[in-house]
């Protein structure tokens, strides 16, 4: 990582402390820092746009919560869980921790907010008509300072002007990624697309 200034976070007067010290402990030093940076973007997009500043920091601060585990762990989680994946869903491995990270929190942390338990499950994939809560920590991990692919800095400055147009950026890279590459594309990720450039136009 090239920046660490997110790392200077003080955590001791936020009640993200404990949340903190447990993921300190299940991820790897390099994604415990891109979880510390998306949880300042989540927070500075949550003032600017009107949700709840602290409620995203924490937000960011566990969404990848599960990241570290193995495709199998997570299944079993998601499947104790009573959800039952499909054949794609479950090849698209990388999607699982979202997943994943949504039931472990609900039920190891007894995590009951609607609203963080909803936008951790929707960061990677998306969905149509997402709530303003979950397009934040959608965008936040989009372009969260620890970030730096080519274009990031007109990404990180349109997330400023118009989050919806930036989900879409965000949504259409995932799709012409996967393509290139010959791997499957999220149904979910296919959906939020369609609407987000419908709504767009």
């Amino acid at each position: 990582m090239n920046n660490r200034n997110c790392i200077e976070s003080d955590f001791t007067h936020l009640r993200n402390a404990e949340f903190f010290e447990i993921i300190k402990s299940r991820l790897t030093p390099d994604r415990l820092y891109h979880s510390i940076c998306v949880a300042e973007k989540a927070k500075h997009l949550a003032e600017k746009y009107g949700a709840d500043p602290e409620k995203a920091y924490t937000t960011g601060l566990v969404h990848d919560i599960m990241k570290k585990e193995s495709a199998e762990k997570m299944l079993q989680l998601i499947e104790s869980d009573g959800q039952v994946l499909g054949k794609t869903e479950k090849r698209i491995t990388v999607t699982l921790h979202a997943i994943a990270g949504e039931v472990y929190l609900r039920k190891n942390l007894n995590v009951t907010d609607e609203e963080i338990l909803s936008a951790v499950r929707w960061h990677t994939t998306g969905k149509e008509n997402m709530s303003l809560f979950e397009k934040i920590i959608y965008v936040a991990d989009l372009v969260s300072d620890d970030r730096d692919y080519p274009d990031v800095k007109e990404v990180r400055q349109l997330a400023e002007e118009n989050l919806d147009k930036t989900v879409l950026r965000g949504l259409s890279f995932t799709i012409e990624d996967n393509a290139k590459k010959h791997k499957p594309i999220h149904i979910d990720t296919v959906k939020a697309y369609n609407y987000y450039l419908m709504s767009n136009r």
